[in-house]
């Protein structure tokens, strides 16, 4: 009887221990690399321009949908849409558009500085919840990071 009083205890315990390891990874010794395509990645940071958000807008970010090499996101001011490539560590923008709103003189300016990066990208590196894209110099040219939408 007193094992029947302990053994649904001991069962719950053990189900939320095994489905809180579920997403570890043993063999890691860290974070786990979020993947470049179909991830929501927030601009941190364009050269060495912070990245600035206004109220009425967007934050500046991109989502690279794989199924469709199709790029889709926000400068910070206004829509952006285009195409990319990717193969392998290899990483390219083309036939990026974006709509046509005006906005305060440094959201202007770091959108420029955005899609100048975006004409200049090469090559990216994932480490964790972080993206660099970086030119054929070796130079970063923006930074961003992950964000889980849900």
């Amino acid at each position: 009887m007193m094992t029947d009083k302990l053994s649904l205890p001991v069962l719950l315990l053990s189900a939320m221990t095994l489905a809180g390891c579920a997403g570890f990874d043993a063999t890691s010794s860290g974070p786990v690399d979020e993947p470049l395509e179909n991830t929501y990645w927030k601009l941190e940071k364009v050269g060495d321009r912070e990245a600035v958000a206004i109220d009425e807008a967007r934050e500046a970010h991109l989502v690279l949908h794989a199924e469709d090499s199709r790029l889709a996101g926000s400068t910070g001011c206004n829509r952006m849409m285009g195409q990319f490539e990717h193969k392998g560590d290899r990483l390219s923008f083309d036939q990026v558009a974006t709509t046509m709103m005006a906005c305060p003189g440094e959201v202007m300016e770091l959108e420029r500085a955005f899609l100048e990066a975006l004409d200049s990208v090469e090559t990216w590196q994932v480490k964790g919840e972080s993206l660099a894209l970086i030119d054929a110099e070796g130079e970063t040219l923006a930074h961003f990071e992950a964000v889980h939408l849900y």
